[in-house]
């Protein structure tokens, strides 16, 4: 016979059933006197017998199935009572069972085979239970022995095995199949006919009609499983799978509505008495089990079914009645209102749809399901009715919420986090006054307490107290991220609340940027948020707190500083008492926090420029900085200083003075903001139009004072010209841009009546007439102003047609010039263009890049050599570029003038500019690792020659191009050994000291890839190198002589035994010598790292790596 499966989608491991209570009964235990103890494996093998399967159940025929189980189930019964009757060794527990069974008040036998099945298998379980007591009871166990700490404890007797509880396991689940389920109303619980076949099958054959009631037969199988229950272990068996049916049973019977009332006591199924003990058992059960269970067992009697259930078959159950909705909505508001009632809810519902208690294999999918956090937010965001009012149930329950967002486990914390961030939204939107006073309050109270406002209690007062801890800082943090950021709902409340705060989020942002800290991107997270979603205004205003231009709102307190944590956090402390002569350095610490603090907004601000606040926030600094300019002598000009008193002169004063720092603040805001946004810091019409308003705003406040300068009358014209591109075409322009544009005209009249310039003066009448008639009729001085804007934009890309021009009459010049042979002089024509000129080849290079050999002409060489002699600098550099990437192409065109472009290379390497001389040592690199037997004598020759000939800087430019050289040929460069190794020895002993630090440098190079072609030269190096590092004045010489050992010693590694085997005696004496008595810190330290190179290389060469090799040989 099939076992009855069990209810789908139960869990395991309730907390305990540690006292599980049952309803009043006569009592079913048996005295201690009464009979000897039976054995648990007696009881056991009755079990089972009582579960054996008969008969042939392969018929598929509904009727066969009905017939086979009932004959199945009279048939173990007969063996059961055959057993008791013929076998003495059952004795014992035919005793016990009939003790049991005399003093049991429920029908054992009926005409339904199905309730005397029940009835046997109960009243095993009471003797399984009665036995356990017993031998629990008996149990002493003996003293551990100290000499053998590791042996195991002695195991209690009435511990079941693996086995047995199995068989328990299938008992009980007969008993719930056959005594529990059959029984209960249409909409209670899960019918059993759709839980499993087997399930369909049982409720067909249970009669109801026979005696005893239905009603009686459930109260009894709850009752004694309740029983049973009292033992820990069988409590285990018993609520870890059939605690929901255990439920709904009582709930019926003690809940359900009766019809009417019985005229006769003896006509009454249920006592009122029974009916209310049954109340009590559920009640008590409830609350002795794991609350997560009794959470998700609720839900499902209240209609709701885990995910796993809900197919088509369970869609078709009745509906819940509404007395247990009602009922089962009351027992969960009372499991949410006890201690960790939230956790409790928020397990039972996570984990019953599929989510362990430790995360599950589904816990990621559940933590993505907003669904089912939105539903747990709003249970736990509604005041059930058991609440003296929604005040005090928030007060209860906001702390557990608080408390979700803070476990440990990674993925249970997920979860969690989830739920608690949408409960937190939605208990904000529903009750935004409770919400911030239970919810935000406490959230943000370690923010709160270092604010300006704040009264800080004089016990904590003692410089160096910890006002708020790095754990409480970096949870409040790490909270206020998860609900702002992750939860990115911009209500009300939640924006109004953060704010006062904002003042010590900023300065705590700041501090992380000084040094690595995990709460940096937190805390800039966060402050892009609120910038975000704040009205413009207020963003604008709360940047002007961060900058310190507003020093009216809340901020932090001047007690209070920031400090590193040992965990990688932040603490917040009371300050040192800061002595006189420690307040130059306090001071200047304020400077530089504050200085530091307008470098950070910037940074912060460098995020916000696509949604444009970081351009409207420029433009209040241009307003700001108008407002500077405006300001004058004549706000000075008070009163004669002799008709004030003391207090009003210091009241003056201190005025001053704060106007002068808010004057440099927005100096410095203007700087910055100007150095670190991009030129997309613009993002619509009405910014460029604001920012050119105020530029004109502040010429018309110069020009009002007389104060005009060049560096103003520069920006008014850049100004113009920018809405002369607009003007021109740049920006497609839309009738409601015009309407923008005409806020300028009040500004454009005033300064071409005024403006001394008369450029200016008529380009700002121009620009009048062309914003009035909406751009139908524009001047010539509004389109060059446009094409001179843009140039100065963009010096290189210029309009095709000049570009054209000037490169023609560049050829030309070129031409010339390149007959003459006169490419020492700069072409001497009348032209003077605006920006540096690129030639063709230069401007060009993707196209050069994919030319083949030979693709390049002369004209396109001739240009390019006479570039490589502008006097525009990134011209002349551009073309050196060009020249080495067609050497390094091998273009045969300028291969054929090699000795040319040599010059041409030698020439620029005198130059003074950086860019310039370092393409022109790149271009003699390459062009020596084509021809090096040609180039490299002549190089060689300029690098050993003196004074006299070349510039000390000229010489280390070579000797630059020599070490790419010496690079550049790899192992090739054995066949240039003799005059380079000559030639750097003889640098060695130049009077000019910076030479003789280029040439030991150039040295170690090359000795360090000649291997073992330096074992004919080993001798007269190192003989160098240690006369040069014992008896040289100077230091970087003796620096240079100690890191050619090391170079040395690094490239040869393990061969160094071999080819320095002469002389690594005396190296490793002058290494020794200079650690010991050597001045000089680095000189040292080239030394110690030489050491440690000749130490590894000693180790190696004692003790060779073993290697695990096994020979194979292969017979003939």
């Amino acid at each position: 016979m099939a076992a009855a499966a069990a209810r789908p989608g139960a869990l395991s491991g309730p907390q305990g059933a540690r006292s599980t209570p049952v309803m009043a009964a006569p009592r079913q235990a048996v005295g201690c006197e009464a009979l000897e103890i039976c054995g648990l494996d007696r009881i056991s093998e009755a079990l089972k017998l009582l579960l054996s399967p008969g008969g042939s159940g392969s018929s598929s025929l509904q009727i066969t199935k009905h017939d086979v189980l009932v004959a199945t189930l009279k048939s173990n019964l007969s063996a059961l009572e055959d057993k008791f009757l013929k076998d003495p060794q059952w004795m014992k527990l035919k005793l016990l069972r009939d003790e049991i069974a005399n003093k049991a008040e429920w029908p054992q036998n009926s005409v339904d085979v199905t309730w005397s099945f029940t009835s046997q298998a109960l009243l095993l379980l009471l003797c399984l239970k009665e036995t356990m007591v017993r031998l629990a009871a008996d149990f002493s166990p003996g003293k551990p022995n100290p000499r053998t700490p590791e042996v195991a404890p002695a195991l209690s007797p009435d511990a079941l095995s693996i086995s047995q509880q199995k068989t328990v396991q299938s008992v009980l689940q007969f008993v719930v199949t056959l005594g529990v389920c059959p029984y209960l109303m249409p909409g209670v619980g899960v019918p059993l006919r759709y839980r499993t076949e087997f399930g369909a099958v049982v409720q067909d054959v249970v009669c109801l009609d026979a005696a005893p009631d239905a009603t009686r037969r459930l109260y009894t199988s709850c009752r004694v499983l309740l029983n049973v229950a009292q033992h820990a272990s069988l409590g285990s068996l018993i609520f870890c799978r059939h605690f929901g049916d255990i439920a709904a049973g009582l709930c019926q019977l003690g809940f359900s509505p009766t019809k009417r009332k019985p005229l006769i006591p003896t006509e009454e199924v249920l006592t009122e008495e029974e009916r209310a003990l049954s109340r009590g058992a559920l009640k008590d059960m409830l609350d002795q089990v794991y609350q997560p269970l009794a959470v998700r067992e609720l839900l499902i009697l209240q209609g709701g079914l885990p995910q796993s259930c809900t197919d088509v078959k369970t869609q078709l159950r009745c509906r819940t009645p509404a007395w247990l909705r009602r009922l089962c909505g009351q027992l969960l508001s009372e499991r949410l209102m006890r201690p960790n009632g939230v956790q409790a809810v928020v397990r039972g519902i996570l984990e019953g749809a599929g989510a362990g208690a430790a995360g599950g294999s589904n816990a990621e999918v559940m933590a993505a399901d907003w669904k089912k956090c939105d539903l747990i937010a709003k249970i736990l965001a509604s005041c059930p009715q058991q609440s003296l009012s929604p005040e005090s149930y928030y007060r209860d329950i906001c702390p557990q919420i608080l408390d979700l967002f803070h476990f440990q486990d990674k993925l249970t914390a997920r979860q969690f986090q989830r739920v608690a961030t949408t409960t937190f939204i939605t208990m904000s939107r529903e009750h935004p006054q409770l919400a911030a006073k239970y919810l935000l309050q406490p959230m943000l109270a370690p923010l709160h307490r270092c604010l300006n406002t704040a009264e800080i209690p004089e016990c904590d007062m003692v410089p160096g107290t910890i006002l708020v801890t790095e754990e409480e800082l970096s949870r409040c943090i790490d909270d206020v991220f998860k609900v702002y950021v992750v939860g990115n709902e911009p209500l009300m409340v939640l924006v109004d609340s953060l704010l006062p705060v904002l003042g010590v989020l900023f300065p705590l942002y700041c501090f992380t940027k000084q040094s690595v800290s995990h709460i940096r991107s937190l805390c800039q997270e966060i402050l892009l948020w609120i910038l975000g979603k704040l009205e413009r205004k207020k963003a604008i205003a709360s940047l002007e707190r961060f900058a310190g231009l507003d020093k009216a709102v809340p901020s932090l307190h001047s007690l209070c500083q920031f400090r590193a944590a040992t965990q990688g956090g932040i603490m917040i402390t009371v300050k040192e008492v800061i002595s006189d002569e420690d307040a130059d350095e306090a001071l200047y610490q304020k400077v530089s926090s504050e200085q530091g603090q307008v470098e950070h907004l910037g940074d912060l601000l460098f995020h916000c420029q696509e949604c444009g606040l970081a351009g409207d926030f420029f433009i209040f600094c241009l307003k700001e900085l108008t407002h500077v300019a405006v300001e004058n002598e004549a706000e000075l000009k008070t009163k004669p200083f002799y008709s004030k008193s003391l207090l009003e002169l210091e009241q003056h004063q201190t005025l001053l003075v704060e106007g002068q720092e808010r004057k440099l603040l927005v100096l410095q805001l203007v700087a910055v903001l100007c150095e670190r946004m991009s030129e997309q810091i613009f993002t619509n019409i009405t910014q460029v139009v604001d920012f050119v308003a105020a530029t004109l705003q502040r010429a018309c406040a110069s020009l009002a004072h007389q104060t005009e300068s060049t560096v103003e009358s520069q920006t008014l014209s850049m100004s113009m010209g920018l809405v002369a591109v607009m003007l021109g075409g740049a920006v497609q322009l839309k009738s409601s841009d015009f309407a923008v544009l005409k806020q300028l005209l009040p500004m454009l009249e005033m300064v071409s009546n005024t403006y001394p310039d008369p450029v200016i003066q008529e380009l700002a009448a121009d620009l009048c007439i062309t914003i009035s008639t909406h751009g139908a009729f524009a001047t010539e001085a509004v389109s060059m102003a446009a094409q001179s804007t843009l140039n100065q934009k963009n010096p290189e890309g210029k309009i095709e047609e000049q570009q054209q021009t000037l490169r023609e009459r560049y050829a030309d010049v070129a031409h010339s010039h390149l007959e003459q042979q006169s490419h020492e002089q700069t072409p001497q024509t009348g032209l003077q263009p605006d920006a540096p000129f690129t030639p063709k080849g230069v401007s060009e290079p993707s196209t050069t890049t994919n030319q083949t050999s030979g693709s390049i002409t002369t004209e396109q060489l001739q240009e390019v050599l006479l570039s490589a002699y502008d006097p525009q600098i990134p011209t002349r550099a551009a073309a050196l570029r060009t020249l080495s990437r067609w050497i390094e192409q091998r273009e045969a065109k300028a291969l054929e003038m090699q000795e040319k472009l040599l010059k041409i290379f030698l020439e620029n390497l005198e130059h003074e500019d950086t860019f310039v001389y370092l393409s022109a040592i790149q271009g003699v690199a390459l062009l020596s690792d084509v021809y090096p037997e040609k180039i490299l004598p002549d190089l060689l020759a300029q690098y050993d020659s003196g004074k006299d000939k070349h510039t000390p800087e000229t010489r280390m430019k070579v000797g630059e191009v020599l070490m790419r050289i010496v690079r550049a040929l790899g192992d090739m460069v054995s066949r240039y050994r003799e005059p380079l190794i000559h030639t750097f020895l003889r640098g060695v002993r130049d009077p000019d000291g910076a030479h003789r630090a280029s040439s030991l440098a150039n040295l170690g190079e090359l000795c360090q890839r000649l291997d073992f072609l330096l074992g004919s030269v080993v001798h007269e190096v190192t003989a160098c190198l240690i006369a040069v590092a014992k008896t040289d004045r100077e230091v970087q010489v003796r620096r240079a002589a100690i890191h050619v050992v090391v170079l040395l010693l690094r490239g040869l590694s393990q061969k160094a035994t071999e080819v320095l085997s002469d002389v690594l005696k005396g190296l490793y004496h002058l290494l020794k010598h200079v650690v010991r008595l050597e001045p000089d810190d680095v000189a040292k330290l080239h030394a110690q790292l030489a050491l440690e190179e000749l130490d590894e290389i000693m180790k190696s060469f004692l003790f060779p790596p073993q290697k695990l090799e096994k020979k194979i040989v292969v017979l003939p």
